[in-house]
Parts: C-alpha cells; sequence; structure tokens
C-alpha cells in the first residue's frame, strides 16, 4: 500500500512538473519570432510581386508615351534600387536596414504613382487593355502589401511584447538574451499631412 501511494505521488510530482512547464511560456518567444519571420516573408513576396510586374507595365506605357521618358527612367531606377535593398529575418532587430528597404520601397511607390498618373494624358494608354489588366494586378499588389505589412507589425508587436511582459520575460532573460526586439515599419515622411486637392 506504501509503495503503491509513493508511486502515486511520483507520478501526480511528474505531471505537476510536465504543466508547470508547459504553461510556463518558454515556447512562447521562439514560436512568436517565427511567426513575425514569416510574416516578413510574406512582406518580401508581395513587394517582390510588384517589382515583377513593373517592366510589363514600363514596356506598355513606353509604347504609348515614349516622350515621357524621365518618368519610365526614375521607375526602372527605383525599381532597380528596392530589388537591391535586401533584409533578411536575421536583420529585422536592427531599424536603419529596415528603414532603408522602406525608403526605398517609397521611392518606388512614387515613381509608380507618377507613372500611372501619366497615363491621363494618353487617352489610346488608358484603353489598353494589357495596360488596365497590369493596373489592375498592380492595385491588388498594393492591398496586398498594406495587408502584408500589417500582419508583419502585428507578428512583431506581439514579439516584442512576450520580450518585456511576465512570465515570457524570465525566459527572454535567461534562456533568450540574445534576442532583441525586432524593428517595425514607420509611417512614411509626411504622411501626417492630408493631401491637397487642387481643382
Amino acid at each position: 500500500m506504501n509503495k503503491m501511494i509513493s508511486r502515486l505521488g511520483a507520478v501526480m510530482t511528474i505531471l505537476a512538473i510536465g504543466l508547470t512547464l508547459s504553461a510556463c511560456g518558454y515556447n512562447t518567444i521562439p514560436t512568436l519570432e517565427e511567426q513575425a519571420k514569416a510574416r516578413w516573408a510574406d512582406v518580401q513576396n508581395q513587394y517582390q510581386r510588384r517589382a515583377d510586374l513593373i517592366p510589363n507595365l514600363v514596356a506598355t506605357v513606353q509604347g504609348y508615351a515614349a516622350q515621357e521618358k524621365n518618368v519610365l527612367t526614375a521607375v526602372i531606377e527605383a525599381r532597380a534600387k528596392a530589388t537591391q535593398v535586401k533584409v533578411d529575418a536575421s536583420q529585422l532587430t536592427d531599424p536603419e536596414k529596415l528603414k532603408a528597404f522602406q525608403d526605398a520601397q517609397n521611392q518606388l511607390s512614387g515613381a509608380l504613382g507618377r507613372l500611372l498618373a501619366i497615363s491621363e494624358n494618353y487617352p489610346d494608354l488608358k484603353s489598353n487593355a494589357n495596360f488596365l489588366a497590369l493596373q489592375s494586378q498592380l492595385e491588388g499588389t498594393e492591398n496586398r502589401i498594406a495587408v502584408a505589412r500589417r500582419d508583419y507589425i502585428e507578428a512583431v508587436r506581439a514579439y516584442n511584447t512576450a520580450l518585456r511582459t511576465f512570465p515570457t520575460v524570465i525566459w527572454a532573460k535567461t534562456a533568450f538574451s540574445g534576442n532583441k526586439p525586432m524593428a517595425e515599419f514607420t509611417a512614411t515622411e509626411g504622411a501626417e499631412k492630408p493631401p491637397q486637392v487642387k481643382f
């Protein structure tokens, strides 16, 4: 009888230790880190999708608006710069790297905006089926970029919060002491001002 009680006590102790460790939050930090990295991969994927659409868009516009060489050149140069700035998952804790990536993408967005604006001057271009399809794909991609960025920001917020809150802060200071907070996207400079509308 005593042997059975001692075995039952040992089993209960092992169960208690197992439950305590499973609820302690040890796995939270690596899980959230991997989720943030996966969301970053989604962001990169959507920006790459946009970069892949640009050569076709430029070629289509070039056929109709060859005299807009400066705008076309600006788009090509901005695309080249945007695709050269790379941030892999190991660099997500460096705000300067993320800012350089974001600045290059913002430059490309501005150049694309100017390219799409010149289409207003060319009715034949505006009615071209290929141009309309590319413009639609580009708009869809911009929406996907916004969603991917939002998801990344949320994943980073959860990860950074886990590094600073109890009980995961205990693991952040001990077992994961090398983990640093990840950088987030920031608002584009001038985004706080409403756009001016002129008639």
